[in-house]
C-alpha cells in the first residue's frame, strides 16, 4: 500500500480549490474538465438533433454487444465482494473512529435508505416493467407471471444495491476511518498515493460526474414523460415534445428554489413527503386492489428470485441473442452503476459510526425489500388485472409505457385522487433527485467540500435539466437509455479498482482480530489523510445521535499517536529522544507523551 510521505507539520487536506468566473470554490481541473465536456454535448444534441439521435444509438448497440457480457460480470462482482466483506473479519470495522457511536438510530436510518431506494424509475417501472416480461418473456416461452416478477426483483434487488455498497462502503471508509476528502478519488489512496491529487484524482472525479450527470439527466427524462401522461390523463393536454421541453424548465425552477432554501428546509422536507406520499398510495392500492392475491405474490415471488439468483446472475443470453438483456439488464446495470456516485456518497453520509457489516447488511436488505413490496403491490396489481378481470392493460403499456401507473389507477376507486397523488409524487422525486444530484456533483467539483456555495449547485441543477431535455429531444426514451449505458462503462472500470483499494487498505491497515476485550479493531494507526469530516446536524432527524468527533490537537486522539511506526513501540524512550524514532507531531505535550507510551505498552502485550 502507497505510504504517506507527508510529516505530522503538514497534514493532508482537502482537494485545493479556487475561484472560476462566477463561481467561488471549485476544483478547476475537475469542474472546466467535466463541465466543458457535458455543455459540449448539450450543444451537440441541440443543434444535430439528427446526427445525434444516430450517435446514441449506435453506442448503445456498441457498448451493449461488445460489453454487455463485462456488466454482468462486474456486478455480479460487487454483490459476491460486499457479501464477503460482511462475513469477512472485515466485518467489525466501523466507518469512522472505534466505537464511534451511529449518527441515526437504526429506524431512522432505515427510513433514508428506504428513501434513497425510491424514486422516479420506481414509480415508472413498477407497473410497466412486469407486463412487459409478462407479454414478451425473457427466455421466449410461454407466459408466466411468477417469471415477470422474478426479472424485476432481479433489476432491482441486490445486484443493484451491491452497486451502491460497493461506492458507499470506499466513501465512508476513506472519508471517517482513513480521514481523506469525500470524494471518489479517495478510494484511490491505496494504490497511487499523493497522485490522488493530481491528473488522476481529477480524472476520476470527473468521470464520477459524468456518471452522475447522466444518471440523474435519464431519472429526471423517465419523471418528465410520466408526468406529462399524467397530466393528460388528468387534463386532457396531450403528450408533446415542447410540454415535455416546458415541463423541465418549470420543474427544474421548484428544483433551483429547494436550492436556495438550503438543504435543511429544501432536500429534507420534501424527502419527508415523498415517505409519506409513497406510503399512501402504497397503501390504498394494497388495500382497494387484489390484497390476496398480491400478498402470496410477494411471498412467492422473493423465493422464486432467490431460487433463481445464481443463474440469472451469469446469464448473458448467448445462444439466444434475442436482444432482450440488452434493452433491460444492461441499460439497469449501466443506469445503477452511473447513479453509484449520487446514491453511495448518500448512503455513506448517514451510515457513519455503522460497521462494514451493519452497513452491507442495511443497504442490501432494507431497500431490496421495500423495492420488492413496491414493485408487487403496483406491477402484481396490474398482472391481476390483465389475468382475471379482462383488462387489457398490456394493451396501454405496449402503446406507451409511461401510461401504465395511471391506467392501473384508474381501474380503482377514486382514481382521480389517486392519480393526482402519484403525479405530484413524480414531481418531488424529481426536485429531490435533482437537487441532491447537484449537491453531490458540486461536492464532486468542489474537491470534497460538504457545503459548497449554493450559485454552483444552482448551476448543475440547470445542467442536469438541460442533458435531460436534449436527451428527451433527440431520441426520448432511447437516448436515456443510451446515455446511462455509456456512462456507466467507464465507471465500471473505476468501481473495479476500488474494490481493490478498499481490499489494500482493509489488509493493510487494520489489525487481523480485535483484543478480545474490544469490539472491533482500532482504527489504523496512521491514517492516509488528517481531515476531520464535520457533518452539519440534521435538525429534523428524529432521536439522531449527538456527534463529538476528537480534534486532531487532542493529547489523546489518533492523530497524535499516529506518527510513530509499529517497530517504534517496542523502543525505549530513551531511543525516541535520541532520534531514531519518528518524530512526534507539532505541539507534542507530556499528555500526548503518555497517551503514545500507554498505547506502546498495549501493542507489546497485544504482540506477546
Amino acid at each position: 500500500m502507497a505510504t504517506r510521505p507527508h510529516d505530522d507539520d503538514a497534514p493532508l487536506a482537502l482537494v485545493p480549490t479556487r475561484r472560476f468566473l462566477i463561481f467561488p470554490q471549485v476544483s478547476r481541473p475537475v469542474f472546466v474538465l467535466s463541465a466543458s465536456v457535458i455543455l459540449a454535448l448539450i450543444l451537440f444534441a441541440a443543434l444535430f438533433t439528427g446526427p445525434a439521435e444516430a450517435v446514441f444509438a449506435a453506442t448503445q448497440a456498441w457498448i451493449a454487444d461488445t460489453f454487455g457480457w463485462f456488466y454482468v460480470l462486474v456486478v455480479t462482482g460487487f454483490l459476491i465482494f460486499v457479501v464477503y466483506l460482511a462475513f469477512s473479519r472485515y466485518g467489525l470495522v466501523r466507518l469512522g473512529e472505534a466505537f464511534e457511536a451511529p449518527r441515526f438510530t437504526l429506524q431512522g436510518w432505515f427510513a433514508m435508505l428506504f428513501s434513497a431506494g425510491m424514486g422516479i424509475g420506481l414509480l415508472f417501472w413498477s407497473v410497466a416493467e412486469p407486463m412487459y416480461h409478462y407479454l414478451q418473456p425473457p427466455t421466449g416461452g410461454a407466459r408466466d407471471a411468477t417469471e415477470a416478477l422474478r426479472y424485476t426483483f432481479f433489476h432491482w434487488g441486490l445486484h443493484a444495491w451491491a452497486v451502491y455498497c460497493v461506492v458507499g462502503l470506499a466513501i465512508g471508509y476513506f472519508a471517517y476511518r482513513q480521514r481523506l476528502p469525500i470524494t471518489i478519488r479517495s478510494a484511490f489512496y491505496p494504490l497511487i498515493g499523493d497522485r490522488i491529487y493530481g491528473w488522476i484524482g481529477h480524472t476520476i472525479d470527473a468521470f464520477a460526474i459524468f456518471g452522475t450527470m447522466f444518471g440523474v439527466a435519464t431519472s429526471l427524462g423517465l419523471g418528465v414523460l410520466q408526468i406529462n401522461s399524467g397530466l393528460d390523463y388528468l387534463l386532457g393536454v396531450g403528450e408533446s415534445a415542447w410540454l415535455q421541453l416546458l415541463i423541465i424548465a418549470f420543474v427544474t425552477l421548484l428544483a433551483t428554489g429547494s436550492v436556495l432554501l438550503g438543504l435543511s428546509k429544501g432536500i429534507q422536507r420534501l424527502s419527508q413527503l415523498n415517505i409519506v406520499l409513497s406510503v399512501v398510495l402504497l397503501a390504498f392500492v394494497l388495500v382497494a386492489g387484489p390484497t390476496l392475491f398480491v400478498l402470496r405474490m410477494l411471498v412467492e415471488g422473493i423465493g422464486d428470485y432467490v431460487q433463481h439468483l445464481p443463474a440469472l446472475s451469469l446469464w448473458n443470453d448467448a445462444i439466444g441473442q434475442s436482444g432482450w438483456q440488452d434493452a433491460w439488464t444492461i441499460f439497469y446495470w449501466g443506469w445503477w452503476i452511473s447513479w453509484a456516485p449520487f446514491v453511495g456518497m448518500f448512503i455513506a453520509r448517514v451510515s457513519r459510526g455503522r460497521t462494514i457489516r451493519e452497513f452491507v447488511a442495511g443497504v442490501l436488505v432494507a431497500p431490496t425489500l421495500a423495492g420488492f413490496v413496491w414493485l408487487t403491490v403496483m406491477g402484481g396489481t396490474g398482472l391481476e388485472m390483465q389475468l382475471f378481470r379482462g383488462i387489457e392493460l398490456g394493451a396501454a403499456v405496449e402503446a406507451n409505457v409511461a401510461t401504465a401507473l395511471f391506467v392501473m389507477l384508474d381501474q380503482l376507486p377514486f382514481a382521480a385522487i389517486t392519480a393526482t397523488i402519484a403525479t405530484a409524487l413524480v414531481v418531488t422525486y424529481f426536485v429531490t433527485s435533482s437537487d441532491s444530484g447537484s449537491l453531490v456533483i458540486d461536492m464532486l467539483a468542489a474537491g470534497g467540500h460538504t457545503d459548497p456555495p449554493k450559485i454552483q449547485r444552482v448551476f448543475w441543477a440547470v445542467t442536469e435539466g438541460a442533458v435531460a431535455a436534449v436527451l428527451l429531444l433527440v431520441g426520448g426514451l432511447g437516448a436515456l437509455q443510451a446515455a446511462s449505458i455509456a456512462a456507466g462503462l467507464p465507471f465500471a472500470v473505476i468501481m473495479v479498482f476500488m474494490c481493490i483499494a478498499l481490499m489494500r487498505a482493509l489488509r493493510s491497515a487494520e489489525p487481523i482480530t480485535p483484543d478480545p476485550e474490544e469490539r472491533e479493531p482500532d482504527p489504523p494507526e496512521e491514517t492516509m489523510g488528517e481531515i476531520d469530516h464535520v457533518e452539519p446536524d440534521d435538525d429534523d432527524a428524529e432521536e439522531a445521535l449527538p456527534e463529538s468527533p476528537e480534534s486532531p490537537e487532542s493529547p489523546e486522539s489518533p492523530a497524535s499517536t499516529a506518527s510513530t511506526d509499529a517497530s517504534d513501540t517496542v523502543e525505549s524512550s530513551e531511543a525516541r529522544e535520541a532520534g531514531d524514532a519518528a518524530r512526534p507531531p507539532a505541539g507534542d505535550t507530556p499528555a500526548s507523551s503518555d497517551a503514545r507510551d500507554e498505547a506502546s505498552s498495549s501493542d507489546e502485550r497485544r504482540t506477546t
